[in-house]
């Protein structure tokens, strides 16, 4: 397909979001009407306002101004023989979406893969099903106007039964899987299909304040953490060193903030028992979980070394924040520090594709093959090997 053709249909698409902005509000509201039982997190996750169609439409405005990976030439050779090599980037064929909650999957994830020259299948979960479907037909419609084929994008309004046969048998010859949710869903396609995965995982991300931080710095580094609790680049985690110069008011200057914001702040040390506001840690396993609530835990390590040690132990291999001014120490911890997106003074918040110049993500990889961190449109091709010869043959 050619990229003008796929720009025009992206296009195309933005425009009718654009136009049917209310209906996609109302059928996100009777969506919204339902989730009395789900976790607040999920219900975060799953509403649909006029900022969050805005900004689908400028995912897919910036997509449309990325370059077409799709047969970009990665390696030429010309073999002493007179035949020419090349290596070329290519769609990975068919990839199936699942995700809950999150009906801007169905745009942004998407449109991503579909400039990237994949057929796409979507699989929402059921408490966003209107949203999800209406959304599909305006992918329809706008894959209709440029004569494209329907089924480039399906949406798979199947039960979980059905969902099941499906990662067992992989009757649509799926070439690749990107699961977006929680850990029980991805552990559960994991045990379920022999499809390749990209897993989109779990966050539990880390700050580490070093004794030579700018406490004012750290303190908005981690309140900015805390600022969307259901997102997997929220910050759980704080680690101060326990040499840092009158720790105990500089920690105080952060926990008002957290209070300020409704944290509960939970603390694993002896010095945080004299904060009425720190609860003590639950138990060692604190350090495992990923929160996605208000919550944040309070830790201190007292070397740089101790802070790698504990975030590559208990962390999601996400995102982890180091707050210092002395940059070799900051090298060092970026180094080894074994996460996706590592930072030196600067928010986890960024850890996004949109920010990361990506236009859109479909997912935030933490796993090192075949990509990591936000996969957007450049990494979702894989390489093939073209050969053109005149009759040579080995001999």
């Amino acid at each position: 397909m050619q990229t003008n053709i796929k720009n025009k249909t992206l296009s195309d698409l933005a425009k009718l979001l654009s136009e049917n902005k209310s209906e996609i509000i109302y059928q996100n509201k009777i969506d919204l009407s339902g989730s009395n039982k789900l976790d607040p997190t999920l219900t975060d996750r799953l509403k649909v306002d006029e900022k969050k169609v805005d900004a689908m439409i400028a995912s897919i405005n910036e997509v449309i101004n990325l370059n077409d990976p799709e047969g970009e030439l990665l390696h030429h050779y010309n073999h002493p023989n007179g035949m020419r090599v090349e290596n070329r980037s290519v769609p990975f064929g068919r990839i199936l979406i699942i995700y809950e909650s999150r009906p801007d999957v169905t745009i942004e994830a998407a449109i991503n893969a579909f400039k990237a020259g994949n057929k796409i299948y979507l699989k929402g979960g059921k408490e966003s099903k209107n949203t999800n479907v209406f959304l599909a037909k305006l992918w329809e419609q706008a894959l209709q106007m440029n004569n494209l084929p329907s089924d480039i994008v399906t949406y798979l309004d199947i039960d979980r039964e059905e969902t099941q046969r499906l990662l067992k048998d992989n009757h649509l010859r799926l070439d690749l899987i990107i699961p977006r949710g929680g850990e029980e869903l991805i552990n559960y396609i994991r045990q379920n299909t022999s499809v390749p995965l990209i897993i989109s995982g779990r966050g539990n991300n880390f700050v580490y304040v070093h004794t030579d931080a700018d406490f004012s710095m750290a303190q908005n580094i981690i309140i900015n953490g805390k600022s969307r609790l259901s997102v997997c680049n929220a910050i759980d985690k704080v680690l101060f060193n326990i040499n840092t110069d009158n720790l105990k008011q500089k920690v105080q200057q952060v926990l008002s903030k957290a209070i300020k914001m409704n944290l509960d702040v939970y603390g694993d040390g002896d010095l945080f028992k004299s904060f009425e506001a720190i609860k003590p840690m639950e138990d060692q396993l604190m350090y495992e979980q990923e929160f996605l609530s208000p919550k944040i835990l309070f830790g201190f390590v007292d070397t740089i070394e101790n802070a790698i040690e504990t975030i590559n132990k208990y962390s999601g291999g996400h995102s982890a924040v180091i707050v210092t001014e002395d940059e070799i120490v900051a090298e060092k911890f970026q180094n080894e520090v074994d996460c996706a997106a590592v930072y030196h003074n600067a928010s986890s918040r960024f850890t996004d594709g949109g920010q990361f110049g990506f236009g859109a993500e479909i997912a935030i990889s933490t796993q090192k093959l075949h990509f990591r961190g936000p996969v957007g449109l450049a990494q979702l091709v894989t390489n093939k090997w073209f050969i053109t010869g005149n009759g040579q043959i080995r001999k």
